[in-house]
Parts: C-alpha cells; sequence; structure tokens
C-alpha cells in the first residue's frame, strides 16, 4: 500500500519536499512526486521487512551477510568469459581482487577498478560483483573488484589505502592480466564513491596513475556536512536516519587521529579539483545523500572538469545494486557503460545533465492505476522470490542449485518469456537533457 502522496507506506516525511532552485546544470527535478513504479513496489516490500525487524536490531555481523546474500539475489548476474581472483600486497596486508573479463581476446583491454559501496563497514567482492560483470559486458573491458578493509576493525584511512594501492598496481602490473595500462578508469558507490573521489585526488597529487574517467553512483564525498536530503529522505527509502546514525556509531572509533575535514577523507573539501579526470556521477531523488553528489558535481565543473550527471528522480540510494526487479538500475549500468566505452575511445568527454524517470503514463482510471501497481508488486515478488530461492538453495548447497535449475529450466520458459514480456511492457523510461538545454 501506498500513502496519498505515493510514498510507502509507513514513510514519515520530516521536510516538505523541496524543489530544486534552478543552478545551472542541477536537476530541474531533484525528487519526483513519488518513486518510480518498480521502486514503489521494492520500497513496500523493504519496508515490510524493517517493520518487521528494525535495522538497529542486527549486529554487524548479521548486516554485512544480508546485504552479501540482497546484493547477489536480486542483481543480474551478466554472462561473462572469465572470472578470476588475484591476491596484491598492500600497505595493511594482501589486498583481494576479483577480475572480469568479458571475452578471450588475445587484445589488452582497458581496466576499470570499482570500490564497492556500504558505508565503510559492509560490502565486498560478491556485493560489488554484479556492477563489475555488467560494466565489463557493457564497456568491453576488464573490470575489477577490490576488497578493501572496512570499519570498525580498520579506521577509515585504510580502505582508500588499499584502493590506492590497487589502483597503482594495476597500473604497474597489468599489463599480465592483459590490461592496456593507458586506458584505466575508476569508480565506486556511496561510500566507495567517496573512497573513489579521494583516490582520484590523491593520484593527481602523486602524478598518476593517469585515468580517463572517474564514476561516481550517489557518492558521500563529506564526511561532516549534513545536506537539506538528509531530512528529505529520512525514512521509507532503503538508507534511514536510523541506519545512517547506526554507521556512524560503528565508525566513530575509526576517526582515531584522522581529521574529517581533510579532503582524503572528506573529498568535497579539496580546495583545488583542476585537472581532475572526467567524470559521471549517478544520483537519485530519494536518497538521503543526494545533494552530495550534486553539490560535488557543482565543484567539479566549477574547476572545469567535465561531469555526466545521471539523475533518477524517481530512485533510491544503492538502486544499481537491485538491477534485477529495478528498471532504473539496468539503464544506469547501460549508461556507465556507454560512458567508459567512450572514454576509453579517447572521445571528448560529455558536460551534461540527464535526467530519466518513469515514461508518464497515459490518462488511466483509477482502477488501471491499481491493476498497474499490482502487476508490478506481483511481477517484483515472483522475480525476487525465485532469485531469492536460488541464492539460498547455492549457499546451502552449489550442487543441487545446479540440479534444480538444469530441470526447472525447460518448464519455466513459456513462464519466463510471458514474465519478460509483461516487465518490458511495464519498464519504460524518458530520458532528457535539461543541461545544456539544447538538446542533441
Amino acid at each position: 500500500m501506498t500513502a496519498a502522496n505515493g510514498s510507502p507506506q509507513g514513510t514519515r516525511s520530516k521536510a516538505p519536499r523541496q524543489v530544486a532552485t534552478r543552478v545551472a546544470g542541477m536537476p530541474q527535478m531533484r525528487r519526483a512526486d513519488r518513486p518510480d513504479r518498480d521502486a514503489r513496489a521494492f520500497l513496500r516490500m523493504l519496508n515490510m521487512a524493517t517493520r518487521l525487524r528494525p535495522v538497529e536490531h542486527y549486529s554487524l555481523r548479521e548486516l554485512r551477510e544480508v546485504w552479501r546474500l540482497t546484493s547477489q539475489a536480486l542483481s543480474q548476474d551478466v554472462p561473462v568469459a572469465t572470472v578470476s581472483e588475484a591476491v596484491i600486497e598492500g600497505p595493511g596486508g594482501p589486498i583481494e581482487l576479483r577480475i572480469f573479463r568479458p571475452d578471450t581476446t588475445d587484445q589488452p583491454l582497458p581496466a576499470f577498478l570499482w570500490c564497492h559501496g556500504g558505508g565503510f563497514v559492509v560490502g565486498g567482492l560478491d556485493t560489488a560483483e554484479s556492477i563489475c560483470r555488467s560494466t565489463a559486458h557493457n564497456a568491453h573491458c576488464i573490470s575489477i573488484a577490490v576488497r578493501y578493509r572496512l570499519a570498525p576493525e580498520h579506521d577509515l584511512a585504510a580502505g582508500r589505502e588499499d584502493c590506492l594501492a590497487a589502483l597503482q598496481w594495476i597500473a604497474q602490473n597489468g599489463a599480465m592480466l592483459g590490461i592496456d595500462t593507458t586506458r584505466l578508469a575508476i569508480g565506486g558507490d556511496s561510500a566507495g564513491g567517496n573512497i573513489c573521489a579521494a583516490v582520484v585526488q590523491q593520484a593527481l597529487r602523486d602524478g598518476g596513475p593517469s585515468l580517463c574517467l572517474q564514476v561516481l553512483a550517489y557518492p558521500a564525498t563529506d564526511l561532516l556536512q549534513e545536506f537539506p536530503s538528509l531530512l528529505e529522505n529520512a525514512e521509507g527509502f532503503m538508507i534511514t536516519d536510523q541506519l545512517l546514525a547506526q554507521i556512524k556509531q560503528t565508525v566513530a572509533g575509526s576517526f582515531d587521529g584522522l581529521d574529517p575535514q581533510d579532503p582524503w577523507l572528506s573529498p568535497r573539501r579539496s580546495k583545488d579539483m583542476r585537472g581532475l579526470p572526467p567524470a559521471v556521477v549517478i544520483s537519485a531523488g530519494f536518497d538521503p545523500i543526494r545533494d552530495d553528489g550534486l553539490d560535488y558535481t557543482t565543484r567539479l565543473r566549477a574547476a572545469g572538469v567535465s561531469v555526466e550527471l545521471l539523475h533518477y528522480a524517481g530512485q533510491f540510494h544503492g538502486f544499481l545494486n537491485f538491477d534485477a526487479v529495478i528498471g532504473a538500475g539496468r539503464d544506469a549500468l547501460q549508461r556507465i557503460g556507454d560512458a567508459l566505452a567512450a572514454a576509453f575511445r579517447a572521445e571528448s568527454a560529455l558536460d551534461r545533465t540527464m535526467e530519466i524517470a518513469d515514461a508518464a503514463p497515459r490518462q488511466a482510471s483509477n482502477l488501471c492505476a491499481t491493476m498497474g501497481e499490482l502487476t508490478t508488486s506481483s511481477l517484483m515478488t515472483w522475480v525476487a522470490t525465485e532469485r531469492w530461492s536460488g541464492t539460498l538453495l547455492r549457499q546451502v548447497s552449489p550442487l543441487s542449485a545446479r540440479a534444480a535449475h538444469w530441470v526447472l529450466q525447460p518448464l519455466c520458459v513459456p513462464l519466463t518469456l510471458m514474465r519478460r514480456r509483461l516487465i518490458a511492457r511495464l519498464d519504460r523510461r524518458l530520458a532528457r537533457q535539461t543541461y545544456p538545454e539544447t538538446q542533441i
């Protein structure tokens, strides 16, 4: 069920929806009137689950496992040629890398290093896998996930030291992995976006490695500043104020001896961003840290850095990880892949703002609108149940999971085709360029 304003039932709005002031390059609509259709269905299920067991009742170990399984269950398993792992020496010990190759060509390929999100306390190679698979496939590059040290076991500098070390190792040794080390890019989501931005700045200060693109998905670039979107999206939209408070409490001791105003921790506070590589920034309307990423976009552009801002006014924080059930996640990953491919071809970077949202439905009766909501919710429940069952079975017995797949697949083909047709019919978005105003 949804409230009268279209928010998931149980969502308490602590601040009225704010209309963005017309700042050059910023989205004309920061937050849609209500989440996109599939986002509404997802949030209904999520909020029902969190009402049964609030997030603050989970231990850190449980949170890590829940996030790992959820990311695996609700993301696409895009096929790639090979997946391998490597261990390199880092500043605090061994660093694990997971390497995704799109094909078996003998030609050197460009590489994309991904820093996973998770509030600096959760996440790992498994939660980064779906995004790395998609970028490897969509950009025809080698994608590499890095397992960096997490808080509270380590301080907040440790993770970014590991990611910087991984980038430097790839630049120096990537040729033995079939990487063209003259074509490197880096990205990250949420806390990983913070780390990515900090690593990019440090690489510039150090004189390399040279990067052709940075991808920042809903990044948290300032660990002190609180933006209006934090209050506007406090509850009901995946990342809540309670969860953020729990994360802050968990990492509180990880600041010992560190200055959160240092650009190494809060890259937004860098006084000089000139010379940084072009960026792709992903933002979501119902994200508590939405305005952080938008502010960083403005600062990059003011420093002469080209930014392709992809704004999804009807989406929530973390939607890239759920591309099996969220159409905007598939759309964003395809656009990231396209931007990476263009950067690897040394094409001129785009400096524009794209606003992507559900296609406006034709005027319909309340009955038709209700049927559309029920259809979307039913399809999402169907897909989510199927994928969760498969994920949990693989955890218990990979052999049984493979056997069940081969036995059931022929029986499920007609139903799967029907489901895909229904999803394709509902999964329609409009993308419009709002900066510069002249359409291309």
